[in-house]
């Protein structure tokens, strides 16, 4: 019987092993898979919601995502937050804030999920008073593009979707402050 390591291990590892065969797959596809990322307000772009994550325009930008997206799932699974439900969650959340507030422009790559899980992981790291995720999650945000605060400012190329980073740190943080605080203790019941 596996333990609870090895499956949350092999978990991570399918789920990165999954963005680099889509890769992979649409390089020898005679379609451009990245055509199905979102694009922001438009019908057409309401799959890349779900897909974003696993598209990627080029070699660089997926090998520039892996290691952050590894260490991040890997930081996510030793949390006490429901990994599989919380990667689904950014992932939803943090699509649905692009596609509805995002820049015209076609949008793919695992980065938004990245700063969620960031965000997430700071958000939740200080809520639960856990120094240890805290500090790496800060470390892996700093690390990743330079610095966490310079990929959300609209300086970037126009090739970098800086509104996907800023959309999903704010849903990163948004979900860990819905699912982590901790709830207000009750008024005293007045007498009637």
């Amino acid at each position: 019987m596996k333990s609870a390591m090895e499956k949350d291990l092999n978990g991570i590892l399918a789920f990165v092993g999954v963005i680099w065969i889509v890769f992979l797959v649409d390089i020898v596809l005679p379609i451009d898979l990245n055509s199905y990322g979102i694009v922001p307000r438009t019908i057409s772009g309401l799959p890349g919601i779900l897909v974003m994550p696993f598209l990627h325009g080029s070699l660089g930008h997926l090998l520039g995502n892996t290691i952050p997206l590894t260490v991040l799932l890997l930081l996510l699974s030793n949390s006490r937050a429901n990994s599989v439900r919380t990667v689904i969650s950014l992932v939803v959340l943090s699509g649905l804030l692009l596609w509805c507030f995002g820049r015209t422009a076609v949008h793919v790559g695992a980065s938004g999920l990245i700063y969620a899980m960031i965000a997430f992981l700071i958000v939740s790291g200080l809520l639960e008073r856990r120094p240890v995720p805290l500090t790496i999650s800060l470390l892996v945000g700093f690390l990743y593009g330079g610095t966490l605060f310079w990929g959300i400012l609209p300086l970037s190329t126009e090739h970098v979707s800086w509104d996907g980073h800023l959309l999903g740190a704010i849903a990163g943080g948004l979900l860990a402050w819905g699912t982590l605080r901790r709830p207000k203790k009750k008024a005293a019941a007045s007498i009637v």
